[in-house]
This record gives C-alpha cells, structure tokens and sequence, in this order.
C-alpha cells in the first residue's frame, strides 16, 4: 500500500472514530499485567528479545507480573463483541527504511514494532493498528507512530478486519530522537480510542 493511500486510511478511520465516540465516557484504565508470556521469535540486529521470567526473590514477594515483549495482555474496546488478545511480538531498534528515499530526520531513528492481534469477541474486530499504538521512551515522552515502512517486516495496512478466533500480525513503526531509550509500548483498541490500553516494559 502505498504511503499516500495508507496515510488517507488511518485519517479517515480515526475521524469516523472519533464520530462515533464523542459522547462516550472518559475513564482509562492501564493494564500491565500480561495474559500468558512466549518466547519472542529470534530476530536479527536490533530486535529486543523477551526477557526472561523473573523469580519471585528478584521482582519481590508478592509484586504483580509486568508484561514484557513475547507476553500477551488481553484488551476490552467500546462494545463486548470488540475484545482482543494483544501480543507484543518483537521490537526491532533501530530499524532500517525499506525505501532509500524515506529516512528519518537528521537526529532521529525508526523503531519498529511487531503487534499481533486476536479477536476474541463474538464478531469480526476490526481495527487501524497503527493508530492504536504509541512508544514512551525513558523520559516519559510518548510517540506516535509514522508512516514510514522499515525493513524489519510487513506493516499492518491501513486497517485490519479479524474474524473471531483470528489474528493478524503486523509492524508499526516510530520516529523518534536518537538519544532515546525506548521504555514502554502501549495500545487500545479501536484504533486507540478505547478506554483500556495494554503496556509492555521494554528496557
């Protein structure tokens, strides 16, 4: 796909979106704590891997799970028929563009990373996962995400529609400073409109 038609994409689905929910409630919930954990797939320079389960004497008694790249968190969105599965897949960094006329700006980096994501609800999901993601870095500064495609892998288009008990799989890929330290990774449902969002510690 291309970036243009990409781009119109995401635009249009985040402002019907947006429509639908306007009069919707504001509560926000954070989730952290993860589902099931695996193993990320081994990947080449730059891909972080999943960190290994901690024991109970090095996280501290009774301290809750924090999800991590390889765990899976399960997501709520507006309705009960939009429920997910989320993955944390991999997280590719720096990331290389596959186009040698799109680079990042001078200073800055592309960080890719790999979401898949399974319908759990009763009905096809349907979401734009792009804009659904956002990366914070050390310092606390959140990110969304570009338009750029990177060699890391195939990103998700513009949007996905997921039969029940299916998933897609997918980079989104972020520009940010070179300095940065990627730190955490979160997403919502409904094209990051929903009131839940899930969060993996990465560093």
């Amino acid at each position: 796909m291309s970036v243009r038609l990409r781009t119109a994409t995401l635009v249009l689905g985040a402002a019907l979106l947006a429509t639908a929910t306007a009069c919707g409630p504001s509560d926000s919930t954070v989730s952290t704590t993860p589902k099931s954990s695996a193993a990320a797939p081994a990947g080449g320079g730059g891909s972080a891997p999943a960190a290994a389960p901690e024991s109970p004497e090095s996280k501290g008694a009774g301290a809750p799970a924090v999800a991590k790249v390889g765990d899976t968190i399960s997501l709520k969105g507006f309705e009960k028929k939009d429920t997910a599965d989320v993955t944390l897949v991999k997280v590719v960094d720096p990331a290389e563009s596959a186009d040698e006329f799109l680079q990042p700006e001078e200073g800055k980096r592309y960080v890719s990373v790999q979401f898949r994501i399974k319908a759990t609800g009763s009905a096809a999901y349907t979401d734009t996962p792009a804009i659904g993601a956002k990366l914070i870095d050390a310092q606390g500064q959140s990110f969304d995400s570009t338009f750029a495609e990177t060699k890391a892998g195939p990103e998700f288009p513009g949007a996905v529609n997921i039969a029940p008990g299916e998933s897609s799989l997918g980079f989104v890929t972020f520009e940010i400073p070179s300095d940065a330290k990627v730190d955490k990774v979160q997403y919502a449902l409904n094209s990051g409109f929903a009131e839940q969002s899930g969060q993996w510690k990465v560093s």
